[in-house]
């Protein structure tokens, strides 16, 4: 009977232990694609971490705010506004979604301002003074 328990538990382990290591190994591969879709280097980096605050990427973002891209920020503006009054909760609408369309706009805003080139830095020191 112990014999038996033995065999049980060992190949109990064997099969967890498979499964874990297929996991990871998913796991590992779908990071991967990812760090390849965001882009690599710095400019991944920033889009993961804008990713990760605000719980959306930006093509969920786009989706959302039924845009195609981030040309047209008059667009962006009326769609919002629009998104947020037909949601409102006093017209029967939901605070949920309320709050998918001010995340989404907050991540496509996000983008925005980090496409944006850098302006001058105000610590430095022009060459005239």
């Amino acid at each position: 009977m112990a014999k038996y328990l033995a065999q049980i538990i060992v190949l109990g382990t064997q099969v967890v232990g498979r499964a874990f290591a297929r996991a990871l190994r998913q796991e590992i591969s779908a990071s991967q694609e990812a760090a390849k879709r965001a882009g690599g280097g710095a400019q991944g980096r920033e889009r993961a971490a804008a990713n990760a605050r605000t719980g959306l990427t930006l093509d969920e973002a786009l989706r959302i705010m039924n845009m195609e891209s981030l040309k047209d920020k008059e667009a962006l503006e009326r769609n919002y506004k629009y998104l947020m009054e037909a949601n409102d909760k006093s017209k029967g609408g939901s605070f949920y979604l309320q709050s998918k369309v001010f995340r989404a706009k907050e991540r496509i805003d996000e983008e925005l301002k980090n496409q944006e080139p850098p302006g001058p830095d105000p610590h430095k020191k022009s060459k005239e003074t």
